[in-house]
Formats: C-alpha cells, structure tokens, sequence
C-alpha cells in the first residue's frame, strides 16, 4: 500500500544535547519498515551548531539545501559544505558536521540502519576542536 505522509504532520523535534552542540531542529523525512533500512531527516542547524563525532555502519550521505556549514572526518581537513553538495561518509567513519561559526546550514541526512541501528554517538566535539575548524586561517 502506499502511505501519503502530509506536510505538517509530524513535528520538529530539538537535537538531543548529548548528540548535538547549539540549537539543531530534526525533521523526520521518512522512515522505511522493515524489509527496507534507509531514513532521512532534514537537519537545520543554528550557526555554530554540530552534531557529536559519531560513526554510521552503512555509511551517510549528507545533501546540502542551505547556508553553509562544516564536515571532517577524524584527523582529516575540516572542510567547507555549501547548497548543492552532496557529501559520502564512508561506513565506520568517525566524523562530525554542523553550521559554520557564522551562518545556518540545513542538510538532508540519509542513512541506512544494519540491524535496527543507523548511527553510533560517540564524544562531543568540543569548542576547541571546533574553533580550530571554524577558523582555518
């Protein structure tokens, strides 16, 4: 059967703060039951706002809608994310991502779950790390 989800009826919700710094609002995209394992939700994140570090088991990818914001891997580049990328985090790759120091950014997050699960929460990127990406000069 198919299953028509109207706008507007299922709410935001606030990032979790042992997940995310900053204020970060989560919009559930779709969730596929089982035999199917992929979900997406739109993320908007304040400026200065991040996700934890944390490791998918299928990988994520991550597509860019607005404002501008941060990506890195652990001990790789922080790198610069704008409207239209479109992001591939490999699977088991410790990572974080968030808005820039000064601006907004929404993204589109896809990820496919590998028994029941989609993500791992690991530490929070702390204001050190992050300022170290955010200011890169």
């Amino acid at each position: 059967m198919i299953t028509v989800t109207p706008i507007g009826s299922q709410a935001s919700a606030r990032g979790p703060a042992d997940m995310f710094t900053g204020a970060v609002r989560i919009d559930s995209m779709f969730q596929a039951d089982a035999p199917a394992r992929v979900g997406g939700a739109t993320v908007t994140f304040e400026p200065g706002a991040r996700t934890a570090w944390h490791t998918h088991p299928l990988g994520q990818t991550l597509i860019v809608t607005s404002g501008s914001g941060l990506v890195q891997a652990w001990a790789g580049p922080v790198r610069e994310i704008r409207p239209g990328d479109r992001v591939w985090i490999p699977p088991g790759v410790k990572h974080w991502h968030g808005a820039a120091p000064a601006t907004a950014m929404t993204h589109i997050a896809i990820a496919e779950a590998r028994d029941g699960k989609a993500v791992d929460w690991l530490e929070r990127v702390d204001d050190g790390q992050y300022g170290i990406a955010g200011n890169p000069d």
